[in-house]
């Protein structure tokens, strides 16, 4: 298709190796990486405490052009992993939109140069505001930035991966790394876990992923409860109507002490004796497989194909014996979890 190669200047670069240039730039890109792990140390620990020590305020991230790209990144993450944050962009912000600012407030800058003229009013109003702490991100150690922020963190020099080193592409690696470290050290902080991540992503594939028994399991009457005392006539009449191929039995005192499933009566019918009027107690599956509420529904899908089972009791509060939920290997697939 020469005519395609032409559009798209491919016949200029026939003497090149297209793969070859991927990998390079990944290489220098990765390079700049390692670089940014010897410069993680004392000054990075002070941003940690900045950040966990602001409890009434918000983290807010500004930077100017590719920067400011990386600053919402930033922004967003810190949001979605418990710690507050919004992005202020700095060309709006001499505009009326320092008003977002409070004493209570950490400011985040990120700047290459340490020297972008939009962010010079930000630095001046935190500079003013002594309550406000400011924490300074740049490569320059003689820049306005660096100079005027309570904590600084020099960023390493780094080789730009395209020709004539001019458009950014180490830097902003470095910097979107620099951020998702920062993120994810307060949030191991906090012990920020799944539970506490999935309420900030109801939405979406994360929250397919994260979707726990209790959200899925049956509730209340919907539980297929019998007493241990019914006769196994009742009880083949209890597991048609509920139809879930299970029930759970409870004693007297509704403690769960065993369960009956479809599989159980096949096992029963093939030793040939008339069973129909044995009580429940004296043929069920005494200790039933019990889940905590709270375990991803993933799991328990991995469990049931484990153990060969198609449904699972649930508990909390570690009382397996006390019933609170009854989960059929069906309402995790239709959930779309597999």
């Amino acid at each position: 298709m020469p005519h395609l190669k032409k559009i798209y200047g491919l016949t200029k670069m026939r003497n090149q190796n297209l793969i070859n240039i991927g990998k390079e730039v990944i290489k220098i890109e990765a390079d700049s990486l390692k670089k940014l792990q010897s410069y993680i140390g004392k000054s990075f620990e002070q941003i940690i405490k900045i950040i966990l020590s602001c409890k009434h305020g918000k983290i807010i991230v500004s930077g100017v052009g590719k920067s400011g790209i990386i600053g919402k990144k930033w922004s967003a993450t810190l949001s979605s992993t418990g710690t507050p944050s919004f992005f202020l962009d700095a060309s709006n912000a001499s505009h009326g939109d320092m008003g977002q600012i409070t004493s209570n407030d950490v400011i985040i800058l990120i700047s290459l140069s340490g020297a972008s003229d939009e962010l010079k009013n930000i630095i001046q109003f935190a500079s003013r505001n002594r309550n406000i702490k400011l924490i300074g991100v740049t490569s320059k150690k003689d820049s306005l930035l660096y100079k005027n922020a309570d904590v600084k963190f020099l960023l390493p020099p780094v080789t730009e991966a395209g020709p004539g080193g001019f458009v950014p592409t180490s830097s902003t690696t470095v910097q979107l790394a620099l951020g998702d470290a920062i993120a994810i050290a307060c949030m191991r902080f906090k012990k920020f876990g799944k539970l506490d991540f999935k309420k900030f992503h109801p939405s979406g594939s994360l929250s397919i992923k994260l979707k726990t028994v209790e959200d899925l399991m049956l509730v209340g009457r919907n539980i297929p409860f019998v007493n241990e005392n019914i006769s196994m006539k009742d009880a083949l009449k209890n597991i048609e109507k509920k139809g879930l191929g299970a029930i759970v039995v409870k004693n007297n005192r509704n403690n769960t002490n065993g369960i009956l499933t479809d599989g159980d009566l096949k096992r029963l019918s093939n030793l040939k004796f008339n069973f129909y009027n044995l009580k429940i107690k004296d043929v069920m599956k005494k200790k039933p497989i019990s889940v905590d509420k709270n375990m991803l529904a993933a799991q328990a899908l991995s469990l049931m194909n484990d153990k060969k089972i198609t449904s699972l009791c649930v508990h909390k509060n570690k009382k397996r014996n006390k019933t609170v939920g009854f989960i059929h290997i069906h309402n995790i697939l239709n959930a779309n979890i597999t």
